[in-house]
């Protein structure tokens, strides 16, 4: 036997064990559907670099691992959908299309290479209704996971994912999705990662054209809020950037100019004067910065 010598199922074995080193030294990673969409969850300390970005209208991209190797991938994936959207039409992009195309990249370094990449990667679709979402999990080796529901990539994906099987359930209002992926993210007994520290995106499917938004600032914090309090009502965090909420003050008083109108004019006619109708506040956007994809990375 030739001195060095290693059979292809040794090497094979050593590379996965490398590949998997890299990896669990990497914090887990959320995605799971909502009512509404997709729902993407990391702790990252880092406002720079940053582990959930967008793809292409409505893909969305997750990833673990060294971030050198899947920030190439992400790239590659956005020129790729960039050319095919643009030589062909927008909806011939679509997430399995991404997904092969990652899975065979993968596959072929894995195999090629000395090294294998230290990545795993999610790629999500979100569709018209709940049953076109699509979410694709992509290990080191190249093997294509078709995730239901949700997918727990990282460090402890195993436990993370367990954790997330006891609380998911379908159609999930936002605010309560990220109270199950934030429960799955902290080991029981352990403290929950600070606002400050988390990296929060959907893939909003009530959003026009381009579906990815990133929950940040204030806007995150009141959902999280809501998700405290039991009584989520997230809606507002999911509309169109510079729509405004909707103001039933209107319609009260609509209601009241019918029955109370007597009274107004009763007491007006006791003291001397009416009381004057009370000021409705200009409406405001909603907090939070948007991911138009100006921003370096």
């Amino acid at each position: 036997m030739p001195f060095g010598y290693a059979s292809p199922e040794q090497i094979m074995r050593d590379k996965a064990d490398y590949a998997r080193k890299g990896i669990a030294r990497g914090r887990s990673v959320v995605v799971l559907q909502y009512e509404d969409g997709i729902l993407f969850v990391a702790p990252n300390p880092s406002r720079a670099l940053h582990k959930i970005s967008e793809i292409y209208d409505r893909i969305g991209f997750a990833a673990v691992g060294r971030y050198n190797e899947f920030e190439e991938l992400r790239l590659g994936g956005i020129r790729y959908a960039d050319i095919n959207g643009y030589t062909y039409d927008r909806s011939d992009v679509t997430g399995r299309g991404l997904a092969n195309l990652y899975a065979s990249n993968l596959g072929r370094i894995f195999t090629e290479s000395i090294k294998s990449l230290e990545v795993e990667v999610v790629v999500a679709e979100v569709g018209d209704t709940p049953d076109g979402d699509a979410i694709y999990r992509l290990t080191f080796d190249g093997s294509v996971f078709d995730e239901h529901g949700f997918a727990a990539m990282g460090g402890q994906a195993e436990a993370v994912a367990t954790r997330l099987k006891e609380r998911y359930r379908e159609a999930m209002p936002l605010a309560d999705a990220l109270e199950v992926a934030l429960t799955a993210l902290t080991e029981p007994g352990g403290e929950r990662t600070p606002v400050a520290q988390l990296e929060v995106a959907v893939l909003d499917r009530k959003r026009e054209h381009r579906k990815f938004l990133r929950l940040t600032g204030a806007r995150l914090e009141r959902l999280l809020s809501q998700a405290s309090a039991g009584g989520a009502t997230p809606q507002e965090t999911a509309e169109e950037p510079g729509a405004a909420p909707g103001d039933d003050a209107s319609g009260d008083s609509g209601t009241s100019g019918a029955s109370g109108g007597s009274a107004a004019s009763g007491t007006s006619g006791a003291s001397g004067q009416a009381t004057p109708p009370a000021a409705t506040p200009p409406p405001t956007g909603p907090d939070g910065d948007i991911d138009d994809g100006s921003s370096p990375l």
